[in-house]
């Protein structure tokens, strides 16, 4: 199989130009270009809203502004993640040959992956079988709780993943907490969106029981999607016209209100 481009960014990055690289890349694997995987960081606490979400019915604007969190809107659908000290993965691809071409097939296949890369961590993670009714109709945070297919460890999400698809093209990214603030969580959310039961969230620090350092951790997610997939992972970095093409994104898109608020 051709080797997958891996991006991994140690320094933290802004939200919108997160959301920007991950919108590039798809668009690459869309043009067929290859399949990417990509793991960052954040400069800030920043909440991000599923592409389809009403800012004022899931997140305190409010409460944002005044303590300095960042709001962004993601390209991909689900539910608002606070993203504070954590690992944020992407995968890209069109290759229907690894991935299918259904949005529920490729998102299992990526679960897989992150499982192993859990397990060589040393921890047991499972798939949730079902989504209860209230968080599907309902406006709580994604990591109130878990979602059929997605990760979970003592039946706290460890993982939580939005996917965007276009034919056989898709972008999945989610997000993996090194450590969790439910307070914070709980702050960030509109009090109309509180999920009546408290967050049910782990964080890799609580599963492990002990702090886990990004670069430690990225290096077990990858060997985990390689031995699942039984792929390579060839070194790749954006250069200096990718990442204009990246800052003509964030500029027109994940830097405006008209994109994030829905003005």
């Amino acid at each position: 199989m051709k080797p997958w481009k891996l991006l991994i960014d140690p320094a933290p990055l802004p939200g919108d130009w997160n959301m920007a690289v991950d919108e590039f890349l798809f668009r690459r694997a869309e043009a067929g270009a290859a399949t990417y995987l990509r793991f960052y960081q954040w400069d800030k606490p920043t909440a991000s809203l599923g592409y389809a979400q009403e800012t004022a019915k899931v997140i305190d604007v409010g409460f944002c502004r005044r303590r300095g969190i960042g709001i962004v809107r993601r390209l991909t659908g689900g539910k608002v993640v606070l993203h504070d000290r954590e690992i944020t993965y992407a995968a890209a691809s069109s290759d229907a040959s690894v991935f299918t071409e259904t949005l529920r097939d490729s998102y299992r296949l990526i679960s897989g992956a992150l499982m192993k890369g859990l397990e060589l961590m040393g921890l047991t993670a499972g798939m949730a079988e079902t989504s209860p009714e209230a968080y599907v109709r309902g406006t709580m945070p994604c990591f109130a709780l878990p979602a059929r297919d997605e990760i979970e460890i003592g039946g706290r999400k460890i993982i939580g993943s939005a996917q965007k698809r276009t034919g056989a093209a898709f972008l999945q990214h989610g997000s993996i907490p090194l450590e969790k603030d439910e307070g914070l969580l709980a702050a960030v959310t509109a009090p109309a969106a509180a999920p009546p039961g408290g967050i049910g969230m782990t964080s890799l620090r609580e599963a492990l029981g002990r702090p886990a350092e990004f670069g430690w951790a990225v290096d077990r997610f990858c060997r985990g999607f390689s031995e699942f997939f039984g792929v390579g992972l060839e070194p790749f970095e954006l250069g200096p016209g990718e990442r204009e093409a990246v800052s003509a994104l964030r500029d027109s898109r994940y830097a405006t209100d008209a994109w994030t608020f829905r003005y």
